[in-house]
């Protein structure tokens, strides 16, 4: 149940925020050149069960890809599913996925030189959205989806800080906002930092990141969290 909010400017231009919900227990590793061999070149957010990424970039080629769970209308076996891990790491290198996919339900964001999408995979149907100029913000359901409450509450927030490309400083802006979003119990349904568990799920807000995808190259920072579901101790 993680979280993205994009502005894109025009193609191959995007700013982005994207805060990781995950299992605790699940041990990952930050930003970093984990796939030398299968992947050179490309930078990542590493999950060290399955050795996939939820966030990836390769910024020789201006490309950045991420990850986000989905709901199935399908009915996958566990043991038949395969991992969503290789999926921002292959986007990144060019390669989108391509239907039927043994997979549990998923969105992916891909950021590019054609410009910024959403396929999103309901264990049924592929389906590519488009991203249009302006400030998007999508989680577990479809891009700038109104009935997912955070999107509601905190869409037309970022929206009224104005472009990214206007602000000299805008990963502060974006930053701020979502510092303030921890005002809210992280079991809210509205909140962005988020602990899911009494919805059901293991997964707590772990991280966020910010990157920028210009004609200069891609720039990646990630931030861990001082404790899972926590914007400050």
């Amino acid at each position: 149940m993680c979280t993205v909010v994009i502005d894109v400017e025009d193609a191959g231009v995007a700013r982005l925020l994207a805060v990781r919900d995950e299992d605790p227990q699940r041990e990952w590793d930050a930003l970093g050149p984990w796939w030398p061999q299968q992947y050179p070149g490309v930078i990542g957010i590493r999950d060290r069960r399955a050795g996939g990424a939820w966030l990836a970039a390769n910024p020789a080629e201006r490309r950045l890809a991420v990850l986000l769970n989905r709901a199935d209308v399908g009915d996958l076996p566990e043991a038949r599913a395969v991992s969503r891990g290789s999926l921002a790491l292959e986007s990144v290198m060019g390669r989108s996925p391509v239907a039927p996919l043994p997979m549990h339900g998923f969105n992916l964001l891909e950021v590019g030189p054609q410009g910024a999408r959403v396929l999103s995979w309901d264990g049924v149907e592929l389906r590519e959205t488009p991203i249009d100029p302006g400030t998007h913000m999508i989680a577990h359901d479809d891009l700038d989806d109104e009935t997912t409450p955070r999107i509601a509450a905190w869409l037309p927030e970022f929206r009224a800080l104005g472009p990214t490309a206007d602000s000299p400083d805008w990963t502060a802006q974006w930053t701020a906002l979502l510092a303030s979003t921890a005002a809210l119990p992280a079991e809210d349904d509205r909140a962005i930092i988020r602990d899911n568990r009494p919805h059901g799920y293991p997964t707590q807000s772990l991280l966020y990141a910010t990157a920028s995808v210009t004609a200069a190259g891609v720039e990646v920072r990630d931030h861990a969290l001082p404790s899972p579901a926590h914007w400050d101790d």
